[in-house]
């Protein structure tokens, strides 16, 4: 099955993005035919930046998102929600990347199931 994550919520203050990235993961994980993608809005884009550093013993959602793509899963951030909290593309952690609206309609087709999360 193919499965596309929507988050919109901050990394952190919230459990919405963490928990969305839990579940994407568990999906890889239980079946390796399925395929995650995960597009982030709003605060969500903050979740990818590149050397977090958390209080020892919390979630790092940077380390969450990498081990997603290690096992195959794709992150698109949304261009316009970048620009609008000053983040370039250099500054995201590998295997994510700048998206679009246009990239956000052709997952949602390919898409089996969307999570809205």
């Amino acid at each position: 099955m193919n499965y596309l994550f929507v988050l919109h919520d901050p990394p952190y203050g919230t459990e919405r993005t963490y928990n969305g990235i839990r579940w994407a993961r568990q999906l890889l994980d239980a079946d390796p035919a399925n395929q995650v993608r995960v597009f982030n809005f709003a605060d969500a884009v903050v979740s990818v930046t590149a050397g977090q550093k958390v209080p020892h013993g919390f979630y790092n959602l940077a380390k969450m998102t990498t081990a997603l793509t290690e096992n195959g899963g794709v992150i698109g951030n949304c261009g316009a929600c970048m620009d609008a909290r000053g983040m370039g593309d250099d500054q995201l952690i590998e295997g994510a990347h700048r998206s679009s609206m246009v990239e956000l309609a052709e997952w949602t087709a390919w898409a089996d199931q969307v999570i809205n999360v």
